[in-house]
């Protein structure tokens, strides 16, 4: 009987033991003082968000003849955005109007001269075209605030543009003879504004000129075609 108590006071006092140490670690793992939450809490969060950088420093900006530099921040001098034109476009406006004035010069010169009258009313429509097409043209250059000529640049080299020689020649024809030089300088002035107009659509930048080069490939090409039908026999 001593011996069967005595053993029934030892699971007693274990299992009194056993609830004292977990009672102690269930208070060791909800203690904020505990080292090992101390650990936890020191460590960053991984939300947190880390601490940005200094801003670059501003750039100093030259200013016009006269007047002092101005400090701008990077951002303000940062443009992102897509060109509006570029210098080919530039220059193919700037030689687009002379070779259209030269279109027009050759027009007004049928009226007396030509024998077809077919050939006096194209050369009527080349006027009422080619002639408000100049003002887009020069309209394009002013608002951007661009020269209407290029320094330097000589137009007799652009495609299509007659020799001084030449646009005598014609001036001095009459009747047929003028027909025939009418319409191969003509064709040939044409055949040099497709291809310019051609050349811009590739390295262009401005969505207004394309449209326009577009316009007027087309438009020469169809005037190419009428020339050819009006070749005196």
């Amino acid at each position: 009987m001593t011996v069967r108590r005595g053993r029934s006071l030892a699971v007693v006092i274990a299992t009194a033991i056993v609830s004292v140490l977990v009672v102690l670690a269930v208070r060791a793992a909800g203690d904020p003082g505990r080292p090992a939450a101390s650990a936890r809490s020191a460590s960053p969060s991984p939300t947190a968000a880390s601490p940005s950088g200094p801003p670059p420093p501003p750039v100093l900006v030259p200013g016009r003849p006269g007047e002092p530099a101005v400090a701008r921040s990077a951002q303000e001098l940062r443009d992102d955005s897509p060109p509006r034109h570029n210098g080919l476009d530039t220059v193919y406006v700037q030689m687009m109007i002379p070779h259209h004035q030269q279109a027009l010069e050759m027009s007004a010169l049928a009226p007396e001269r030509a024998a077809d009258p077919r050939l006096r009313a194209y050369a009527d429509r080349i006027r009422a075209g080619q002639g408000p097409e100049i003002k887009v043209l020069r309209g394009w250059l002013a608002t951007r605030g661009l020269p209407e000529t290029a320094p330097g640049h000589d137009h007799a080299g652009m495609r299509g543009m007659q020799s001084p020689e030449a646009m005598k020649r014609l001036a001095a024809a009459r009747g047929v003879e003028f027909d025939r030089l009418f319409i191969a300088m003509m064709t040939d002035h044409h055949q040099g504004a497709v291809t310019m107009a051609t050349d811009l659509l590739s390295v262009g930048v401005d969505q207004t000129l394309n449209e326009l080069a577009t316009s007027l490939a087309t438009e020469q090409a169809i005037e190419i075609a009428r020339l050819r039908e009006l070749t005196p026999p």
